[in-house]
């Protein structure tokens, strides 16, 4: 995958309030709605991707690791890419730069960006749809990680984050049966008119049992996406765990490669 907009890459060296400039430009650049090469429901459907013209679409998962240095502190980033087709695994990289900056809440993208790029770059195949851990529109900017390397790359993306970095849910999130999904909103704390709907919790599993809770995923598009398909998407390539399936995979090897490096 190669840079499309050079002019919005992440860099480290900016000021805070340059940095969220950039971001408040990359979220007017952002497509939030479905602008796919593929019909998204094949994902979810083995037969119909069997019986679908052409190859099934590739899904890339990335996710990160860190490298501690002799004092026991961060010092380096590993961004691992999985590659992922009609649910087999076609391809993995990875790639290691320098942590030039601390995590700040809403500048994920300016410390983790590079690697992305880097090991994005590496990939001999061009992925249809990139899932990221972390946010997409659900952001203090609209320019969550998913959004800002979507943008940067031109490449339909997806976020998938753990916890809810802004906006409000329009129901109760508690003990949702598996398959739910409920409304992200815009509320004070984003740059939208209050109730813009960002994305989505999505309840890809849950336990069979009233003692054992499992929380929602937080999904929203990233670029070229809109809010129901990243919904779609993170229901239909979650297997019988949490996460979906490429961005499982891509935490898994991005553990794998760092313990390589550290061996």
């Amino acid at each position: 995958m190669h840079v499309s907009r050079p002019d919005l890459v992440p860099d480290a060296s900016l000021e805070r309030s340059e940095m969220e400039t950039l971001q408040r430009e990359i979220a007017d650049a952002a497509v939030f709605e479905d602008d796919l090469e593929f019909d998204p429901a094949v994902l979810g459907d083995p037969l119909a991707a069997s019986s679908n013209a052409g190859d099934p679409p590739i899904v890339a998962g990335v996710d990160q690791s860190f490298l501690t240095n002799e004092a026991g502190d961060q010092d380096r980033a590993l961004s691992a890419v999985v590659a992922v087709q009609g649910g087999e695994v076609i391809e993995r990289v990875h790639a290691v730069t320098p942590l030039e900056i601390p995590y700040i809440p809403g500048l994920l993208s300016f410390r983790e960006g590079a690697p992305i790029i880097d090991a994005l770059e590496e990939l001999s195949v061009d992925p249809d749809l990139l899932l990221f851990d972390g946010s997409g529109r659900i952001h203090f900017r609209q320019a969550g990680i998913a959004t800002h390397m979507g943008v940067v790359l031109d490449a339909p993306s997806i976020g998938i984050a753990k916890s809810l970095l802004c906006g409000s849910p329009r129901e109760d999130l508690e003990d949702l049966p598996e398959g739910t999904r409920v409304g992200i909103e815009a509320n004070s704390r984003v740059d939208a008119e209050d109730g813009t709907l960002l994305g989505y919790a999505v309840q890809t599993r849950q336990y069979d049992s009233p003692d054992r809770y499992i929380n929602p995923l937080y999904v929203s598009p990233g670029h070229r996406v809109g809010p129901e398909t990243a919904a779609d998407v993170a229901l239909a390539l979650s297997s019988s765990y949490k996460l979906p399936d490429p961005v499982r995979l891509a935490d898994s090897y991005a553990d794998e490669a760092k313990r390589g490096l550290e061996e």
